[in-house]
Protein backbone atom coordinates (compact mmCIF):
# COMPACT_ATOMS: atom_id res chain seq x y z
CA UNK A 1 0.00 0.00 0.00
CA UNK A 2 0.87 3.28 -1.04
CA UNK A 3 2.43 6.16 1.63
CA UNK A 4 -0.57 8.67 0.83
CA UNK A 5 -3.03 5.71 1.49
CA UNK A 6 -1.73 5.13 5.02
CA UNK A 7 -0.99 9.42 5.27
CA UNK A 8 -5.25 9.21 4.49
CA UNK A 9 -6.24 6.30 7.10
CA UNK A 10 -4.54 8.46 9.75
CA UNK A 11 -6.42 12.34 8.66
CA UNK A 12 -9.24 10.20 9.25
CA UNK A 13 -8.45 9.34 12.65
CA UNK A 14 -10.52 10.69 15.64
CA UNK A 15 -7.46 10.69 18.13
CA UNK A 16 -5.20 13.52 17.32
CA UNK A 17 -1.65 12.35 15.94
CA UNK A 18 1.54 14.06 16.38
CA UNK A 19 4.82 12.44 14.77
CA UNK A 20 8.11 14.20 16.52
CA UNK A 21 11.72 13.95 15.32
CA UNK A 22 14.57 13.04 17.92
CA UNK A 23 14.66 16.99 18.48
CA UNK A 24 10.90 17.22 19.30
CA UNK A 25 10.19 19.30 16.11
CA UNK A 26 6.96 18.62 14.38
CA UNK A 27 6.89 16.30 11.87
CA UNK A 28 2.96 15.61 10.97
CA UNK A 29 0.21 16.28 12.54
CA UNK A 30 -3.16 14.63 11.06
CA UNK A 31 -6.77 16.58 11.05
CA UNK A 32 -8.08 16.33 14.60
CA UNK A 33 -4.72 17.14 16.36
CA UNK A 34 -4.86 20.78 13.74
CA UNK A 35 -8.30 21.27 15.77
CA UNK A 36 -7.17 20.00 19.24
CA UNK A 37 -4.15 22.42 19.23
CA UNK A 38 -5.34 25.11 16.54
CA UNK A 39 -2.50 25.20 14.48
CA UNK A 40 -2.61 24.01 10.75
CA UNK A 41 0.17 21.00 9.58
CA UNK A 42 1.92 24.13 7.14
CA UNK A 43 2.04 26.37 10.43
CA UNK A 44 3.23 22.96 12.83
CA UNK A 45 6.00 21.54 10.16
CA UNK A 46 9.07 21.30 12.29
CA UNK A 47 8.73 24.15 14.82
CA UNK A 48 9.16 22.67 18.42
CA UNK A 49 6.25 21.21 19.83
CA UNK A 50 7.28 22.70 22.81
CA UNK A 51 6.27 26.59 21.12
CA UNK A 52 2.87 24.63 20.34
CA UNK A 53 2.42 23.54 24.33
CA UNK A 54 4.38 26.39 26.25
CA UNK A 55 4.63 25.27 29.79
CA UNK A 56 3.68 22.03 29.61
CA UNK A 57 6.76 19.90 31.78
CA UNK A 58 5.33 16.68 32.73
CA UNK A 59 4.56 15.66 29.11
CA UNK A 60 8.06 16.31 27.95
CA UNK A 61 9.69 14.45 30.52
CA UNK A 62 7.46 11.72 29.50
CA UNK A 63 8.61 11.51 25.75
CA UNK A 64 12.08 12.04 26.98
CA UNK A 65 11.90 9.28 29.03
CA UNK A 66 10.70 7.11 26.07
CA UNK A 67 12.75 8.25 23.96
CA UNK A 68 15.76 6.72 26.19
CA UNK A 69 13.81 3.69 26.96
CA UNK A 70 11.95 3.21 24.22
CA UNK A 71 9.12 1.76 26.59
CA UNK A 72 5.95 2.94 25.64
CA UNK A 73 3.87 5.02 28.14
CA UNK A 74 0.12 6.00 28.55
CA UNK A 75 -0.19 9.43 30.22
CA UNK A 76 -4.40 9.07 31.67
CA UNK A 77 -6.04 12.34 32.39
CA UNK A 78 -3.09 14.46 31.16
CA UNK A 79 -3.77 18.28 31.38
CA UNK A 80 -2.21 20.58 28.55
CA UNK A 81 -2.70 24.14 28.07
CA UNK A 82 -3.17 25.48 24.80
CA UNK A 83 -3.06 29.28 24.57
CA UNK A 84 -5.51 29.77 22.42
CA UNK A 85 -8.22 26.94 23.40
CA UNK A 86 -7.04 27.24 27.41
CA UNK A 87 -6.86 23.86 29.29
CA UNK A 88 -7.72 20.35 27.87
CA UNK A 89 -7.86 17.30 28.94
CA UNK A 90 -6.72 13.96 27.26
CA UNK A 91 -5.40 10.66 27.81
CA UNK A 92 -1.71 10.23 25.75
CA UNK A 93 -0.36 7.57 24.20
CA UNK A 94 3.95 8.28 23.28
CA UNK A 95 5.66 5.53 21.38
CA UNK A 96 8.58 5.58 19.21
CA UNK A 97 7.93 4.92 15.76
CA UNK A 98 10.00 2.64 13.50
CA UNK A 99 11.07 3.95 10.22
CA UNK A 100 12.92 1.84 7.91
CA UNK A 101 14.25 -0.15 11.06
CA UNK A 102 15.43 2.45 12.88
CA UNK A 103 13.48 3.79 15.74
CA UNK A 104 13.92 7.52 16.12
CA UNK A 105 10.76 8.99 15.15
CA UNK A 106 7.65 10.06 18.05
CA UNK A 107 4.51 9.08 17.39
CA UNK A 108 2.44 10.56 20.30
CA UNK A 109 -1.51 10.33 20.42
CA UNK A 110 -4.49 12.35 21.65
CA UNK A 111 -7.20 10.96 23.11
CA UNK A 112 -9.60 14.39 24.42
CA UNK A 113 -11.35 13.70 27.45
CA UNK A 114 -13.21 16.86 27.81
CA UNK A 115 -15.30 16.79 24.98
CA UNK A 116 -16.94 13.21 25.74
CA UNK A 117 -17.39 14.36 28.72
CA UNK A 118 -19.20 18.25 27.53
CA UNK A 119 -21.46 15.42 25.33
CA UNK A 120 -22.71 13.36 28.21
CA UNK A 121 -23.03 16.68 30.45
CA UNK A 122 -25.40 17.89 27.63
CA UNK A 123 -26.86 14.93 27.52
CA UNK A 124 -27.87 14.67 30.97
CA UNK A 125 -28.52 18.52 31.12
CA UNK A 126 -30.70 17.75 28.43
CA UNK A 127 -32.77 15.27 30.60
CA UNK A 128 -32.86 17.55 33.40
CA UNK A 129 -34.36 20.91 31.27
CA UNK A 130 -37.16 18.81 30.35
CA UNK A 131 -37.85 17.63 33.86
CA UNK A 132 -37.75 21.71 34.89
CA UNK A 133 -39.87 22.66 32.30
CA UNK A 134 -42.11 20.34 33.21
CA UNK A 135 -42.34 21.08 36.53
CA UNK A 136 -42.10 25.05 35.76
CA UNK A 137 -45.34 24.40 33.71
CA UNK A 138 -46.84 22.22 37.01
CA UNK A 139 -46.20 25.28 39.07
CA UNK A 140 -47.18 28.21 36.48
CA UNK A 141 -51.00 27.11 36.53
CA UNK A 142 -51.20 26.89 40.24
CA UNK A 143 -50.14 30.49 40.79
CA UNK A 144 -52.21 31.69 38.46
CA UNK A 145 -55.30 30.36 40.33
CA UNK A 146 -53.77 31.55 43.48
CA UNK A 147 -53.26 34.46 42.21
CA UNK A 148 -57.31 35.22 41.29
CA UNK A 149 -57.89 34.16 44.60
CA UNK A 150 -56.10 36.77 46.35
CA UNK A 151 -57.13 39.49 43.77
CA UNK A 152 -60.54 38.22 44.56
CA UNK A 153 -60.25 38.17 48.62
CA UNK A 154 -59.06 41.17 48.17
CA UNK A 155 -62.42 43.08 46.96
CA UNK A 156 -64.12 41.76 49.37
CA UNK A 157 -61.63 42.89 52.19
CA UNK A 158 -62.62 46.18 53.94
CA UNK A 159 -59.69 46.68 56.35
CA UNK A 160 -56.36 47.77 54.94
CA UNK A 161 -54.15 45.98 56.85
CA UNK A 162 -56.00 42.56 55.35
CA UNK A 163 -55.66 43.61 51.81
CA UNK A 164 -51.82 44.45 52.78
CA UNK A 165 -51.47 40.32 53.36
CA UNK A 166 -53.36 39.60 49.92
CA UNK A 167 -50.97 42.26 48.23
CA UNK A 168 -47.86 40.09 48.95
CA UNK A 169 -49.72 37.13 48.04
CA UNK A 170 -50.31 38.54 44.76
CA UNK A 171 -46.84 39.97 44.17
CA UNK A 172 -45.12 36.81 45.41
CA UNK A 173 -47.36 35.20 42.85
CA UNK A 174 -45.98 37.35 40.35
CA UNK A 175 -42.62 37.14 41.25
CA UNK A 176 -43.09 32.87 41.43
CA UNK A 177 -44.83 33.53 37.52
CA UNK A 178 -41.89 35.32 36.46
CA UNK A 179 -39.07 32.67 37.69
CA UNK A 180 -41.22 30.21 36.37
CA UNK A 181 -41.32 32.09 32.63
CA UNK A 182 -37.61 32.07 32.57
CA UNK A 183 -37.13 28.62 34.00
CA UNK A 184 -39.93 27.63 30.90
CA UNK A 185 -37.32 29.82 28.62
CA UNK A 186 -38.30 32.32 25.30
CA UNK A 187 -41.89 31.38 23.66
CA UNK A 188 -41.35 32.48 20.35
CA UNK A 189 -39.53 29.60 17.77
CA UNK A 190 -36.90 30.57 16.29
CA UNK A 191 -36.63 32.39 12.76
CA UNK A 192 -33.46 31.04 10.82
CA UNK A 193 -31.92 33.48 8.79
CA UNK A 194 -28.21 34.05 7.23
CA UNK A 195 -26.80 36.27 10.12
CA UNK A 196 -22.51 37.68 10.00
CA UNK A 197 -21.85 37.00 13.62
CA UNK A 198 -19.72 39.87 13.77
CA UNK A 199 -22.32 42.60 13.39
CA UNK A 200 -23.83 40.82 16.37
CA UNK A 201 -21.04 41.40 18.51
CA UNK A 202 -20.62 44.61 17.42
CA UNK A 203 -24.16 45.19 18.35
CA UNK A 204 -23.69 43.66 22.17
CA UNK A 205 -20.57 45.68 22.74
CA UNK A 206 -22.40 49.14 22.14
CA UNK A 207 -25.08 47.74 24.42
CA UNK A 208 -22.60 46.56 27.04
CA UNK A 209 -20.61 49.63 26.67
CA UNK A 210 -23.03 52.31 28.00
CA UNK A 211 -23.40 50.22 30.94
CA UNK A 212 -19.92 50.58 32.00
CA UNK A 213 -16.87 53.16 31.72
CA UNK A 214 -13.15 53.27 30.39
CA UNK A 215 -11.74 50.82 33.03
CA UNK A 216 -13.43 47.58 31.06
CA UNK A 217 -11.62 47.54 27.90
CA UNK A 218 -13.31 45.16 24.37
CA UNK A 219 -10.92 43.77 22.07
CA UNK A 220 -12.23 42.55 18.69
CA UNK A 221 -10.04 39.46 17.00
CA UNK A 222 -12.47 38.55 14.20
CA UNK A 223 -11.97 36.11 11.44
CA UNK A 224 -13.14 37.89 8.76
CA UNK A 225 -13.35 35.05 6.29
CA UNK A 226 -16.10 33.43 8.30
CA UNK A 227 -19.32 33.27 6.35
CA UNK A 228 -23.36 34.30 7.47
CA UNK A 229 -24.53 31.76 10.20
CA UNK A 230 -28.38 30.18 9.78
CA UNK A 231 -29.52 31.53 13.19
CA UNK A 232 -32.10 33.64 14.49
CA UNK A 233 -31.03 37.29 15.29
CA UNK A 234 -32.44 38.30 18.21
CA UNK A 235 -31.80 34.67 20.11
CA UNK A 236 -27.85 35.04 19.12
CA UNK A 237 -28.13 39.00 20.80
CA UNK A 238 -29.51 37.59 23.54
CA UNK A 239 -26.71 34.71 23.98
CA UNK A 240 -23.95 37.10 23.17
CA UNK A 241 -25.25 39.91 25.79
CA UNK A 242 -25.92 37.09 28.21
CA UNK A 243 -21.94 35.82 28.12
CA UNK A 244 -20.46 39.62 27.76
CA UNK A 245 -22.61 40.56 30.85
CA UNK A 246 -21.59 37.80 33.16
CA UNK A 247 -18.04 38.84 32.24
CA UNK A 248 -18.32 42.31 33.23
CA UNK A 249 -19.93 40.81 36.17
CA UNK A 250 -16.45 38.61 36.69
CA UNK A 251 -14.50 41.21 36.95
CA UNK A 252 -17.12 43.96 38.45
CA UNK A 253 -16.38 46.42 35.68
CA UNK A 254 -12.65 46.44 35.28
CA UNK A 255 -10.60 44.61 32.77
CA UNK A 256 -10.21 42.95 29.44
CA UNK A 257 -13.30 41.28 27.37
CA UNK A 258 -11.81 39.37 24.07
CA UNK A 259 -14.28 38.96 21.73
CA UNK A 260 -13.25 36.03 19.21
CA UNK A 261 -13.76 34.31 16.19
CA UNK A 262 -12.50 31.37 14.43
CA UNK A 263 -13.75 28.73 11.89
CA UNK A 264 -13.31 25.45 13.37
CA UNK A 265 -13.10 22.17 11.69
CA UNK A 266 -14.47 18.75 12.04
CA UNK A 267 -16.57 19.39 15.27
CA UNK A 268 -18.94 17.56 16.61
CA UNK A 269 -22.10 19.00 17.67
CA UNK A 270 -25.23 16.74 19.43
CA UNK A 271 -23.65 13.42 18.20
CA UNK A 272 -23.49 14.88 14.22
CA UNK A 273 -19.64 15.33 12.76
CA UNK A 274 -19.66 18.70 10.42
CA UNK A 275 -16.34 19.84 8.46
CA UNK A 276 -16.57 23.22 9.38
CA UNK A 277 -18.32 25.78 11.82
CA UNK A 278 -17.80 28.90 13.63
CA UNK A 279 -16.40 29.40 16.86
CA UNK A 280 -17.39 32.50 19.07
CA UNK A 281 -15.03 32.75 22.49
CA UNK A 282 -16.52 35.57 24.93
CA UNK A 283 -12.81 35.98 26.83
CA UNK A 284 -12.22 37.44 29.87
CA UNK A 285 -9.44 38.35 32.91
CA UNK A 286 -11.68 38.08 35.37
CA UNK A 287 -11.89 36.32 38.35
CA UNK A 288 -13.38 32.81 37.17
CA UNK A 289 -15.88 30.22 37.45
CA UNK A 290 -15.81 28.53 40.91
CA UNK A 291 -14.64 25.26 40.34
CA UNK A 292 -17.58 23.24 42.06
CA UNK A 293 -19.58 25.27 39.60
CA UNK A 294 -17.88 24.25 36.53
CA UNK A 295 -19.77 20.95 35.57
CA UNK A 296 -23.36 22.25 36.32
CA UNK A 297 -23.15 26.17 35.61
CA UNK A 298 -25.27 25.42 32.78
CA UNK A 299 -28.10 23.94 35.06
CA UNK A 300 -31.12 26.14 36.21
CA UNK A 301 -30.95 27.74 39.45
CA UNK A 302 -27.26 27.51 40.15
CA UNK A 303 -25.47 30.65 40.46
CA UNK A 304 -21.88 31.89 41.97
CA UNK A 305 -23.91 35.19 43.21
CA UNK A 306 -25.99 35.87 45.86
CA UNK A 307 -28.36 38.02 43.62
CA UNK A 308 -27.91 36.04 40.91
CA UNK A 309 -30.61 34.09 39.82
CA UNK A 310 -29.36 30.83 37.94
CA UNK A 311 -31.51 31.33 34.52
CA UNK A 312 -28.69 33.18 32.29
CA UNK A 313 -26.60 30.62 31.52
CA UNK A 314 -29.60 27.79 31.49
CA UNK A 315 -31.21 30.12 28.74
CA UNK A 316 -28.15 30.79 27.11
CA UNK A 317 -27.69 27.09 26.70
CA UNK A 318 -31.36 26.40 25.58
CA UNK A 319 -31.14 29.43 23.06
CA UNK A 320 -27.48 27.83 21.28
CA UNK A 321 -29.29 24.60 21.15
CA UNK A 322 -32.03 25.71 19.81
CA UNK A 323 -30.08 27.30 16.60
CA UNK A 324 -28.25 24.01 16.28
CA UNK A 325 -24.80 25.03 18.21
CA UNK A 326 -23.14 24.01 21.49
CA UNK A 327 -21.50 25.92 24.50
CA UNK A 328 -18.87 24.94 26.40
CA UNK A 329 -16.61 26.52 29.10
CA UNK A 330 -13.05 26.76 30.11
CA UNK A 331 -11.84 28.88 33.39
CA UNK A 332 -9.30 29.31 35.88
CA UNK A 333 -9.08 33.00 37.71
CA UNK A 334 -7.54 35.77 34.95
CA UNK A 335 -8.79 33.78 31.75
CA UNK A 336 -12.34 32.54 31.32
CA UNK A 337 -13.47 31.32 28.20
CA UNK A 338 -16.89 30.76 26.92
CA UNK A 339 -17.46 29.57 23.70
CA UNK A 340 -19.80 29.13 21.72
CA UNK A 341 -19.99 27.02 18.13
CA UNK A 342 -22.51 26.89 15.42
CA UNK A 343 -21.77 24.79 12.24
CA UNK A 344 -21.50 26.07 8.90
CA UNK A 345 -23.17 23.66 6.58
CA UNK A 346 -24.66 20.15 6.69
CA UNK A 347 -23.87 17.90 9.01
CA UNK A 348 -21.29 14.90 7.60
CA UNK A 349 -22.79 11.04 6.88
Amino acid sequence: MTQTYYQHIIEHLSCAVVILDETFKVVLINTSAEVLFDISQRQAELIPFQSILPGEKTLFESITKVQQTGQELIKREQKLFIPSMGEVVADCAIKLLEVDGVKHKILLEFYQLDAKNRISRDESLYVQQQVVRGLAHEIKNPLGGLRGAAQLLERQLDSEELKEYTGIIITEADRLQNLMASMLGPHQQSETNPINIHEVLQRVRQLVKVEVDDRLVFKADYDPSIPDIEADLDQLVQIFLNLVRNAVQSMNGVGNIILKTRIKRHVIIDHQRYRIAASIDIIDDGCGVPPELQESMFYPLVTGRPEGTGLGLYICQTLVNRNGGMISCTSRPGHTVFSVVFPLEKASE
